[in-house]
């Protein structure tokens, strides 16, 4: 059956972006239809007609999605996280799955790093304690000092390297773990050393089958009590009801997330009444010129699926 627009359309998935004037210029160079969907029904109902799919975090493309796929060049993830596409299904369907991995990676870092300093230093305890009409008590008293405090790093890629190289360059001690990564900045370390020596575990791995819950009730058992842990990578390699009810019981001393299982995190999340907490919502990555910089490398991308041009970052080789 005839396509209704002959060239295909570009079909951008729900997304939260101020506006889409990189995408409609790129759209209209190319005499393209660009549809920018609302929900994943809407998302789904034109998969026929896209030549191009540019996916948020706000949508999935499942093999549901990819077996309705009729022209399509190549889905363009915005970000460096592609948890929410089947790559398998992807490959099957012979589309090429590109990412946009560098357009943040200072901004996550130093989110990281102010995160576990917060947490290391107990200001969420403080906080609490000045808001509820006491006062120091024995807060801070189970910290070590800076030179003294042990930093855990799992995930060695472009954002654990800075994590490592900056809480090393203010003095603490790094050691990290990634079973892909070679390193010598700082000490290689087993995943178990890292995640049960460490004073602050700060983790900077992609959520796959490997990863999922990478931190479990049984690995917080584990743990130093006086341990926090920070993610800014990915929600679901957190066992969260776990980790509500670990800082619950005091049995781990903070975390820090800019990332959830299910996003925006439900009104009656066990983590909400959790102690010792610090919570952003997936903003780890913004910046002045972050979202810029975003738009403009998926577009690229995009242009170069419409011309031909080998894509950059695609991750279904």
């Amino acid at each position: 059956m005839a396509m209704a627009n002959e060239h295909g359309i570009i079909l951008i998935a729900p997304h939260r972006f101020p506006n889409l004037n990189r995408e409609r210029a790129l759209a209209e160079s190319f005499g393209r239809e660009i549809v920018a969907a609302e929900d994943q029904a809407s998302f789904r109902s034109r998969m026929a007609e896209a030549e191009v799919v540019m996916v948020t975090p706000y949508a999935k493309m499942t093999a549901d999605e990819f077996a309705l796929l009729r022209r399509c060049k190549a889905v363009v993830r915005y970000g460096v996280g592609y948890d929410n596409i089947d790559v398998a299904a992807a490959t099957r369907a012979g589309v090429p799955v590109t990412i946009v991995p560098d357009t943040a990676s200072e901004e996550v870092a130093s989110h990281a790093l102010a995160m576990g300093l917060s947490l290391a230093r107990r200001i969420p305890q403080g906080q609490s304690a000045v808001r509820a009409g006491e006062w120091a008590g024995i807060i801070g008293l189970d910290v070590p000092k800076l030179s003294k405090l042990k930093i855990g790093v799992v995930g060695m890629g472009r954002i654990g390297r800075l994590v490592a190289k900056w809480w090393a360059a203010i003095g603490a001690q790094v050691h990290a773990f990634d079973p892909l990564a070679t390193f010598s900045d700082v000490p290689a370390a087993t995943l178990k050393q890292v995640l049960e020596d460490s004073d602050v575990v700060s983790l900077h791995v992609p959520l796959g089958e490997a990863t999922r819950h990478l931190i479990s009730a049984e690995v917080l058992e584990r743990m130093r009590p006086t341990a926090v842990i920070v993610n800014v990578s990915r929600g679901g390699l957190i066992d969260e009801e776990a980790l509500a009810a670990a800082l619950g019981a005091g049995k781990i001393a903070g975390a820090a997330l800019d990332t959830f299982e299910q996003e925006p995190l439900a009104a009656n999340h066990p983590l909400r009444a959790a102690p010792n907490t610090v919570f952003t919502p997936h903003v780890a990555w913004r910046s002045s010129t972050s979202l810029d910089a975003l738009q403009e490398q998926a577009v690229e991308r995009a242009r170069r699926a419409l011309t031909g041009e080998p894509l950059p970052d695609v991750v279904n080789r």
